[in-house]
């Protein structure tokens, strides 16, 4: 199946979730689904029939609130059966508004609270460097994430210790629960913060599955620096009525507009 119709798939994925649930967060979800269909569906090093394999390599969700677009990745790609993203956020399911590595196959750390995820990644990277393992860490991180003080302290232990086997993707789709970044707190120049950092950074279109998988490649070459790829991407991206639109951060579709979405994204029953 070629990458883009996953991609197709995972968002229908997404909308569907969301309107069963009636919560969630539509926006950020839909904004990352290629990153994550090409890192799971093309670039990682992973096995769904262990998903624990010491040698496989890790995601980080670091925007922990993006679960939908991480659970339907992971469902899509076997790790459990499709039908349990019909529990999302139900009382007794697995699939709750944050990640939990202890309870969901696939998940390789618990997140939510923002600013942690990178730090984490840090250490699953750290970890492979001291045990000589060959496996790569990646990460999604927001751009509203970026105010908090946690992700700097962690960019620079990333630095400092060369971990050259951490590829960090930002999803800058440019909107936070509040409004925009840079009417909340403005990030930019985010990449020239990142290299001042000692970064190897890149910038790509987020969308654009060739880019993605290109930009993987470029980080992989890059020796004892960590890599940043800014990934411009549309907060809501496949919906129309939600791309851009900064209401959609966290408010699930009622039926007929979830109707209206998958009718877009030619999944509709």
């Amino acid at each position: 199946m070629e990458l883009k119709e996953i991609a197709r798939k995972i968002r229908v994925d997404i909308i569907e979730m969301l309107e069963e649930s009636q919560s969630g967060h539509p926006g950020g979800s839909l904004s990352a689904v290629e990153i994550l269909t090409a890192l799971y569906f093309k670039e990682m090093n992973i096995d769904t029939s262990n998903p624990k394999w010491e040698d496989r390599d890790r995601f980080v969700l670091s925007k922990g609130h993006g679960t939908p677009v991480l659970y339907g990745t992971l469902a899509e790609r076997g790790f459990f059966p499709k039908e349990e993203l019909k529990n999302f956020r139900k009382m007794g399911s697995i699939l709750q508004g944050h990640p939990d590595m202890k309870e969901i196959p696939g998940v390789d750390m618990t997140t939510g609270s923002l600013g942690q995820g990178l730090a984490a990644a840090n250490g699953m990277a750290l970890a492979g460097k001291l045990n000589n393992k060959d496996y790569r860490v990646y990460g999604v991180i927001g751009d509203g994430e970026c105010q908090e003080g946690l992700i700097w302290e962690a960019a620079m232990l990333s630095a400092h210790y060369k971990l050259d086997n951490i590829t960090v993707f930002l999803d800058h789709n440019g909107l936070q629960i509040d409004g925009s970044n840079k009417d909340i707190m403005n990030i930019e120049p985010i990449d020239e913060k990142f290299k001042s950092f000692g970064w190897n950074v890149l910038t790509i279109d987020g969308h654009s599955i060739d880019e993605i998988l290109e930009s993987i490649e470029k980080a992989k070459a890059t020796k004892d620096k960590p890599t940043i790829i800014i990934a411009k991407t549309s907060k809501g991206k496949g919906v129309s009525f939600m791309e851009n639109q900064v209401g959609w951060h966290g408010k699930a579709p009622s039926k007929e507009e979830a109707q209206k979405a998958l009718e877009e994204l030619g999944g509709a029953k």
